[in-house]
């Protein structure tokens, strides 16, 4: 059997995507392409593994949250704030370690398929847990460091200065009220996180599935 060829985000809407979104209305000619997570959305609803939920899609390289319905419908999108530094994957052990002991280049945002639940942080902050181990969950952005400017950072056009946090992905406020925890009340609903370093198919699963 012939191997799927392996992509990034750059490269998504190849042969794998368009297997997955077999069946699916096409876009009008002219349409701009889609955004790489909404391709990404769309090929998940398609290959049915979001269990027809609702569901998120954080893209790093965009820093930005999407959410979707259960059908791969984008419902609302909003800027975040992620780990400091690039990577896919957390450092092992990284959740048990008090965070002035974590060192800049650990901070990542960890890539790939996380069932959500709803949870609390030490301070009682009612949070959405991404992947409990390593203590990487979404969560208002706090801004009690003024020197780390978050609330500035969320609010630029650039991308570059959103990478700041330990790992968590920090969101404005008023969006986690009214679209993160109400979506999230419900346990096992997946998020996406895209990575920024491997392929895309090398983390999901269902994508090789598709391009077989």
């Amino acid at each position: 059997m012939k191997r799927a060829t392996p992509f990034t985000v750059a490269s998504f809407a190849g042969v794998v995507l368009a297997a997955a979104l077999a069946g699916l209305p096409p876009q009008p000619a002219r349409a701009a392409p889609l955004p790489a997570a909404e391709q990404f959305a769309q090929a998940a609803a398609a290959a049915g593994d979001n269990l027809s939920q609702p569901f998120a899609v954080i893209d790093k390289t965009a820093a930005r949250l999407y959410l979707f319905d259960g059908k791969g419908r984008m419902t609302a999108s909003s800027p975040v704030l992620l780990g400091l530094a690039r990577g896919d994957d957390s450092v092992p052990g990284i959740g048990t370690r008090p965070m002035a002991d974590i060192r800049a280049e650990e901070r990542t945002t960890p890539a790939g398929r996380f069932n959500a639940e709803p949870g609390t942080n030490t301070a009682g902050e009612d949070i959405t847990w991404i992947d409990y181990d390593a203590a990487i969950s979404m969560h208002r952005v706090r801004a009690t460091n003024k020197s780390e400017q978050r609330l500035q950072r969320l609010a630029s056009a650039t991308v570059s200065d959103n990478r700041i946090s330990y790992g968590c992905i920090n969101v404005p406020v008023a969006f986690y009220d009214r679209h993160v925890k109400p979506m999230f009340a419900s346990r096992g609903r997946a998020v996406y996180v895209l990575p920024e370093v491997a392929s895309l198919d090398a983390r999901f699963p269902f994508l090789r599935a598709a391009g077989n």
